[in-house]
């Protein structure tokens, strides 16, 4: 049975197959014993996205990994989260770990800086933005926006349409899933019938993504 620590745009975590492109965290939110998630769903406002490979270290997932005189097997370490991509980790209010991603957290704090004209931006500084941001934080409504905004957003930003996650991606917008997304649909098709229109992605990433930050998609995105 899957493990309930896979995240979805919202930042809700699910038990489904799925794993995804990358990992993450938000602290130490589950029991090692049962395997389960505690009741809080973040210990920290750093929530960050790692990579599932780095320098051949294995975990195992929502075990005890925190290290012991150099060893695993001790107490419980962060807690593993899954992401399909970067577009949904962002999505869910996370951002590049600076540990095993140094280089693209450096640059996702650049954007930062740049759109935010901070000559020496810091990462607190981002985090406690996103953390009074993101929907899954802040528990505020996500923002609505009027539907011809959406073209003015940036590769990699996720809205909701009637309920349902998109993404957008060289001017079209594509349907997201725990499996991947599905083919673009065009925004007046999206919006057609008047759906609500409604930002996910926290406008603190959405600033960073304009300002240049690329962001890794899972392939069914397709190549651009």
């Amino acid at each position: 049975m899957p493990l309930q620590n896979r995240v979805d745009p919202y930042g809700a975590i699910h038990a489904v197959p799925e794993r995804g492109l990358f990992t993450g965290n938000r602290g130490i939110i589950h029991d090692p014993e049962t395997k389960t998630l505690l009741k809080k769903r973040w210990a920290l406002p750093a929530w960050i996205i790692c990579v599932c490979d780095y320098q051949g270290r294995r975990r195992e997932p929502m075990g005890r990994n925190r290290q012991v005189d150099g060893k695993g097997g001790g107490k419980a370490g962060w807690t593993e989260l899954f992401f399909l991509d970067q577009p949904t980790a962002l999505a869910a209010g996370h951002r590049p770990c600076f540990f095993c991603q140094r280089a693209r957290a450096s640059e996702f704090l650049r954007c930062f800086g740049k759109a935010f004209g901070i000559a020496e931006p810091r990462a607190p500084q981002l985090d406690a933005r996103l953390h009074k941001e993101r929907f899954a934080s802040a528990r505020k409504p996500l923002p609505p926006i009027p539907a011809e905004e959406i073209a003015r957003l940036p590769d990699g930003a996720m809205v909701d349409i009637g309920g349902k996650p998109f993404a957008l991606r060289d001017g079209g917008l594509l349907g997201w899933s725990f499996a991947g997304y599905d083919r673009p649909v065009s925004m007046s098709a999206a919006t057609r019938g008047g759906a609500s229109v409604a930002l996910i992605t926290p406008p603190t990433a959405v600033a960073a993504l304009a300002a240049g930050f690329t962001p890794v998609w899972h392939a069914s995105a397709g190549n651009g």
